[in-house]
């Protein structure tokens, strides 16, 4: 089921806890942007369908990323592209945005998009997996 794009933000606001929807926007943008950097195929567009269109959108059109980031090199990514953002705050960001999407995903799908990732990013999704 596809989330509405008022709930999606009143997810992410609520999560990273902003003062506006304007800030849940922007760290949902660069998040899903980087994100979309990283996945590819089937796993991407059944992801992105599960999203908001102007969300899906980003995903689908992604930042290039030359090599796969590290779960700590994603958020730093993240700090770089968000004007005033720290490491601490861009990894809020990334936790209130990825949280959101783990549950847009539901957990078969979440699966397959944490197997086309580095090891780690469960975490930053809110998931941890079992070792």
């Amino acid at each position: 089921m596809t989330l509405r794009w008022e709930a999606f933000l009143d997810q992410v606001t609520e999560r990273g806890e902003y003062d506006s929807r304007q800030e849940a926007e922007r760290a949902a943008r660069v998040v899903l942007a980087l994100l979309g950097a990283h996945l590819v195929g089937e796993v991407r567009a059944q992801l992105a369908a599960r999203l908001p269109e102007g969300f899906a959108l980003i995903l689908l059109n992604p930042l290039q990323s030359a090599e796969p980031l590290s779960p700590e090199r994603f958020v730093r990514a993240t700090a770089a592209w968000i004007e005033g953002a720290t490491e601490q705050t861009a990894a809020w960001d990334v936790s209130a945005v990825l949280s959101t999407v783990a549950d847009a995903a539901g957990e078969d799908l979440l699966r397959q998009v944490l197997l086309q990732l580095p090891a780690g990013y469960d975490l930053l999704f809110g998931r941890p997996q079992p070792t």
